[in-house]
C-alpha cells in the first residue's frame, strides 16, 4: 500500500513546522500550505534530504477563499489524494478589543474559521473510501475558558470545537477519525516566548513547546482520540472547568493572568 499523504496549513514555522517534523519522521509524505515568501521551500529541501519523502508546497493565502479551492484543485492535477487534514493554520493576539482594527479580526476569523471549514469539506470531498483518513482541528484552551485579551481568538477556537464535534457525531460511520486538538500555550515564536516567560505558577505550567504538542497530537490522532489536551496541568484545568462555579472561575482566571493583564 502506498504511503500516507499529509495536508498541514501554516506549515512554515511553529506548531505546524513541527507537525511536518513529526509526520516526516513516520514516513508520511507531505503537502505543506502556507503564505509566500514564509520558508517553505527550504522547510522541503530539509525534510526530502533528511527523510527522503514527497513533499509538496503550497504557497497561499488562506484567508482568501479562492486559496483553498485553488490547493484541492493543484492536488487533483498532480494526481495526489490526501489521507490527512491538519488544519492548524492560524491567526492569534493578546490585546484589548478595540487596539485591533475592523480588517484584523475579519482576517482573524477568516483564517481560524472559514478556511478550516472550507478546506474539511473540499478534504472529504476527495477522499478514497477503502482508505482510513484522519482529520486533526487544531483548537486551544483559550476557547475553553474566557480569558482577557483573547475575546475573538478565543471565541474561533470554541467555533472549531464546536464544528469538530459536531462532525464526530455526522461521520461516526465513516471510515475517518476526526480528532481535536486543545493546547495550551505554545513557544512558537520569540515574542510568546518572552510573554509566557512571565508567567507564574499554574498558568506557567500550562505552557508546551511546539515539538511536544505535535508529538502528542499526531500520536493521539491516530489511535483515533476524539480530543486531545497536551500536558497533565491543561488536562487538570479541563476538568476543574467542568466542575466549578463560573465566579470561582473568573476569580482563578484574574489572579493568575494579573501579571500580564495590565499590559
Amino acid at each position: 500500500m502506498s504511503p500516507l499523504t499529509a495536508i498541514v496549513t501554516g506549515a512554515s514555522d511553529g506548531l505546524g513546522k513541527s507537525f511536518a517534523l513529526e509526520l516526516a519522521s513516520r514516513k508520511i509524505n507531505l503537502v505543506l500550505v502556507s503564505l509566500p515568501a514564509s520558508g517553505l521551500p527550504e522547510l522541503a529541501d530539509y525534510i526530502l534530504k533528511n527523510f527522503e519523502l514527497k513533499v509538496t508546497i503550497f504557497e497561499a493565502d488562506l484567508t482568501v477563499a479562492e486559496s483553498c479551492t485553488s490547493l484541492f484543485d493543484f492536488l487533483k492535477n498532480s494526481g495526489l489524494t490526501a489521507h490527512i487534514l491538519i488544519n492548524n493554520a492560524g491567526l492569534g493576539n493578546w490585546s484589548w478589543f478595540g487596539d485591533k482594527n475592523p480588517g484584523f479580526y475579519k482576517k482573524q476569523i477568516e483564517l481560524n474559521v472559514i478556511a478550516p471549514v472550507l478546506l474539511t469539506h473540499l478534504f472529504l470531498a476527495q477522499l478514497d473510501e477503502e482508505r482510513t483518513a484522519y482529520l486533526l482541528n487544531v483548537g486551544s484552551l483559550a476557547g475553553k475558558f474566557v480569558v482577557p485579551k483573547k475575546q475573538v481568538y478565543g471565541a474561533t477556537k470554541s467555533f472549531i470545537s464546536y464544528f469538530t464535534r459536531c462532525l464526530q457525531l455526522e461521520m461516526e460511520n465513516a471510515n475517518i477519525s476526526i480528532s481535536l486538538l486543545s493546547p495550551g500555550g505554545i513557544n512558537t515564536k520569540p515574542e510568546l516566548l518572552a510573554l509566557n516567560h512571565k508567567l507564574k505558577g499554574i498558568a506557567k505550567a500550562t505552557i508546551t513547546e511546539p515539538n511536544r504538542v505535535a508529538y502528542e497530537a499526531i500520536h493521539g490522532m491516530f489511535l483515533g482520540k476524539r480530543e486531545i489536551i497536551p500536558g497533565g496541568i491543561n488536562k487538570l484545568m479541563v476538568l476543574l472547568n467542568s466542575i466549578l462555579p463560573q465566579f470561582i472561575k473568573a476569580i482563578i482566571i484574574k489572579s493568575k493572568l494579573k501579571p500580564v493583564i495590565k499590559m
